[in-house]
C-alpha cells in the first residue's frame, strides 16, 4: 500500500486529506509543520509528499529542497491558498510535481496523486533496469591481466582523453568502453555504439553523419548520426580498423575541430563527443599497407588498453564460471546449478579461440544439457569441439 506524507499547519485540512486518501485506500502520515514533515520522511517509507506552502517556521519550499534532497525523486506535490501563477511557476521550478490551490479539487487530487505514484513506480523500474544492465556488462575477473584493464579504465574515465582498446575478437573490448563511459563526467549522457565492420562502406558515412533529405537516392527524409546521437556523451566506434579511408577522414576531422557535415548538406554541426575506438587489429600493420591513416590512429590512441585473451587470464576462469552460471539460469528461470572444482579444472585446459564470447556459450550450452550438477566428463562431452 502506497504511503502518503501530508504536511500542513491546519489541523482541518490535515484530518480532511487523511479521511479522504484512507477511503481512496492509501496510508498517511500527518505532520503539523515542515521540520517533523522532515523527521517523518527519514523514519519511514514515504511514497508522495502533499506539503503546504504557507507555514509557520520554514516554509513549503524550504520543506520541498530538504526532501528532495534527501530524496530526488519523491513526488511533492505542493498546496496552498493563496497561490498564484509565479508561485506556481517558482514551486514547479524548484522540483514539485504540481501545485494545486485550496480549496481542494478532489479529482484534480486524486488524479495528480496516481499520476506522481506512476512516475514514482516508473523512476523505480528503471533504476532496476539499470542495475540488471550493469550487471550485465559487468568486468568479471581478479587475475593480474585483467585489474590492470579496470585499474587504467577507472584512471581515465574522468576524463575527456579518446581512448583505443585493442584484444582479440571476444575479449569484452565494448564492456571496457561501457566501463569507462559509466565511470565519467558524461554517465548521464547516451551511449552509443557503431560498429564499423557491420555497415558497408558506401553507408558508414550515413550512419556517423546523417544525411539531409535527398542526398542520395534512398535519403527520402534527413537522418540524425551517430555523432549527433551521442552529443554529450560516448560515442563507441567498435571494429575500427575496418572503417573505409573516406570515412577515417571526416572522422578525423570531427575529433580535430568537434564540428560534422550531414552528407548531402553543408550545415556545420557543432557536437561534443567522447570517442572511444576498439580494434581486433594490429593497427601499426594496417597503416603500413594503407588500410588506416597514420593521423587518425595517433588522434584515437591518447589512451592505449589491451584487454587480455582468456587464455592470458584462465585464473578467472571460475569467477567466469559462476558468473555466468548465475546469469543464465536466471534467464532461463532454473535454479542456479553447481559445477566441481574437477569440470572448473577441465575448463582451463582449453584453448578458448573465441574467448569470454566462446566461454559464455560452452556455459550456456553445459547448462542446458546437464544435470543439476556439471562435472568433469560433462565438459568433456559438451564443452570441447
Amino acid at each position: 500500500m502506497s504511503k502518503i506524507l501530508v504536511i500542513d499547519d491546519e489541523r482541518s485540512i490535515r484530518n480532511t486529506l487523511k479521511e479522504i486518501l484512507e477511503y481512496e485506500k492509501y496510508e498517511v502520515d500527518l505532520a503539523e509543520d515542515g521540520q517533523s514533515g522532515i523527521e517523518l520522511f527519514r523514519n519511514h517509507e514515504i511514497d508522495i509528499v502533499l506539503c503546504d506552502i504557507k507555514m509557520p517556521g520554514m516554509d513549503g519550499i524550504e520543506v520541498m529542497e530538504k526532501l528532495t534532497a534527501l530524496n530526488p525523486d519523491i513526488p511533492v506535490v505542493m498546496i496552498s491558498g493563496h497561490g498564484n501563477i509565479d508561485t506556481a511557476v517558482d514551486s514547479i521550478k524548484k522540483g514539485a510535481y504540481d501545485f494545486i490551490e485550496k480549496p481542494l479539487d478532489l479529482n484534480r487530487l486524486l488524479i495528480t496523486i496516481r499520476n506522481a505514484m506512476d512516475k514514482s513506480n516508473l523512476v523505480t523500474e528503471t533504476r532496476l533496469l539499470k542495475k540488471k544492465v550493469s550487471k550485465r556488462y559487468q568486468i568479471v575477473g581478479e587475475s593480474a591481466a585483467i585489474r590492470k584493464v579496470i585499474d587504467m579504465a577507472d584512471r581515465v574515465a574522468p576524463t575527456d582523453a579518446r581512448v583505443l582498446i585493442t584484444g582479440l575478437n571476444g575479449t569484452g573490448k565494448e564492456l571496457v568502453a561501457r566501463r569507462i563511459h559509466d565511470m565519467s563526467n558524461r554517465s548521464s549522457g547516451p551511449f552509443v555504439e557503431v560498429n564499423c565492420a557491420a555497415i558497408p562502406s558506401e553507408l558508414i558515412e550515413s550512419e556517423l553523419f546523417g544525411h539531409e533529405k535527398g542526398a542520395f537516392t534512398s535519403a527520402v527524409k534527413q537522418r540524425i548520426g551517430k555523432f549527433e546521437q551521442a552529443s554529450g556523451g560516448t560515442l563507441f566506434l567498435d571494429e575500427i580498423g575496418d572503417m573505409s579511408l573516406s570515412a577515417q577522414a571526416k572522422v578525423l576531422r570531427a575529433l580535430q575541430e568537434s564540428i560534422i557535415s550531414r552528407v548531402g548538406g553543408d550545415k556545420h554541426i557543432k557536437v561534443d563527443v567522447r570517442v572511444v575506438a576498439a580494434t581486433n587489429k594490429n593497427l601499426s600493420h594496417e597503416i603500413e599497407a594503407g588500410n588506416f591513416r597514420e593521423d587518425l590512429y595517433h588522434r584515437l590512441s591518447v589512451i592505449l588498453i589491451h584487454v587480455p585473451s582468456l587464455n592470458e587470464r584462465i585464473e578467472d576462469i571460475p569467477l567466469l564460471a559462476d558468473h555466468f552460471i548465475t546469469q543464465v539460469c536466471n534467464e532461463y528461470g532454473m535454479p542456479k546449478k553447481i559445477i566441481t572444482d574437477e569440470a572448473l579444472s577441465e575448463l582451463k585446459q582449453i584453448v578458448w579461440t573465441g574467448n569470454i564470447r566462446e566461454f559464455r556459450n560452452v556455459i550456456e550450452r553445459l547448462i542446458i544439457l546437464c544435470d543439476q550438477k556439471i562435472d568433469k566428463e560433462d565438459v568433456i562431452n559438451f564443452a570441447t569441439r
